[in-house]
C-alpha cells in the first residue's frame, strides 16, 4: 500500500471522481476546482493506492487555531486505518496537535472505527449540519452530525462496558434505545442505517430523531461519547 499527497491536476480529478463514486452520485462532492483551492491553501489531498488503483482519499484543511479539519474520507475495506494514519503523519509534521471531524451518528461501524480503534472522543452533536443532502447514500434523511476530536499527541485508552442500569427510553424497534446507571449513559443505533433507509424512510427518520433526543440532551449537560461496542451501543461519560 502506498500513500501520497497529490496535487497534481489528473490526480486531483480522480480523487474528486472516486468521492462522487463512493457516495454514489453524479453530482461533485468536493470539486476538482475545491480541491485544488484546499491545497493552494496550505490543506493536502492524500490517497492510497495499491499499485494503481486509488483504493482511499481523506482531504483535510488547516484551522486557525492549529489544528486540522479532516473534511472527507472514503476508503476500501481494510484501507481505512493506514490511511487515517497517513493524515494523521501529514498533520503532525506541520505542527498540528489535534484533528477533528464529523460523521453520521447512525452509522455504527464510523463510529467503532473512531472511537475505538483511533481513539477519538465525540464532543459535539449539530442537528441536520449540511442541511438537505441529495447523494446517493443521504438522500431523503436530515444531516445530523456528531465532532469528533482526536489528540494527535498521545493515544487514549478505550473502554468498553456493557450497557447497565436504568432503560430511559425506547428505541423504533421496542428494544431498549438508552440507558443510565447515573453516571455513564448509553445509547444504541441500528446495525445498519444504510440498509434501513433503503427499506423504510419513515423508520430512518424515527431512529434519527431517537437518537437525536438523546445525545443533544447528554452533551447538554456535560456529557461526551467515549467508546462504540460492536453491537452498536455508544457509551457516553461526563468530560
Amino acid at each position: 500500500m502506498r500513500f501520497q499527497v497529490i496535487g497534481d491536476v489528473p490526480g486531483i480529478a480522480r480523487v474528486a471522481t472516486y468521492y462522487a463514486k463512493v457516495w454514489e452520485t453524479t453530482e461533485d462532492v468536493l470539486s476538482t476546482e475545491t480541491l485544488h483551492c484546499i491545497r493552494h491553501a496550505g490543506g493536502a489531498t492524500i490517497g492510497a493506492f495499491d499499485g494503481d488503483e486509488l483504493v482511499g482519499a481523506t482531504t483535510g484543511l488547516f484551522c486557525p487555531d492549529g489544528s486540522v479539519y479532516s473534511m472527507i474520507a472514503a476508503a476500501k475495506h481494510g484501507v481505512g486505518y493506514s490511511l487515517k494514519q497517513a493524515q494523521k503523519d501529514w498533520a503532525v509534521g506541520l505542527g498540528a496537535k489535534s484533528m477533528r471531524w464529523t460523521y453520521d451518528p447512525l452509522v455504527s461501524r464510523n463510529a467503532r472505527f473512531n472511537l475505538v480503534k483511533l481513539g477519538a472522543v465525540v464532543t459535539e452533536y449539530t442537528v441536520d449540519f449540511y442541511g438537505s443532502m441529495r447523494d446517493g447514500v443521504n438522500e431523503g434523511d436530515e444531516s445530523d452530525r456528531l465532532t469528533v476530536q482526536w489528540d494527535l499527541t498521545s493515544e487514549r485508552e478505550t473502554r468498553e462496558s456493557e450497557p447497565a442500569g436504568e432503560v430511559t427510553r425506547a428505541a423504533p424497534d421496542g428494544e431498549p434505545l438508552a440507558r443510565t446507571d447515573g453516571e455513564r449513559i448509553w445509547c444504541r443505533v441500528p446495525r445498519d442505517i444504510v440498509q434501513v433507509r433503503k427499506e423504510s424512510a419513515e423508520l430512518a427518520k424515527q431512529w434519527r430523531e431517537a437518537v437525536r433526543g438523546v445525545f443533544v440532551g447528554a452533551f447538554d449537560t456535560g456529557y461526551v461519547a467515549t467508546s462504540m461496542s460492536r453491537d452498536g451501543w455508544y457509551q457516553l461519560e461526563r468530560k
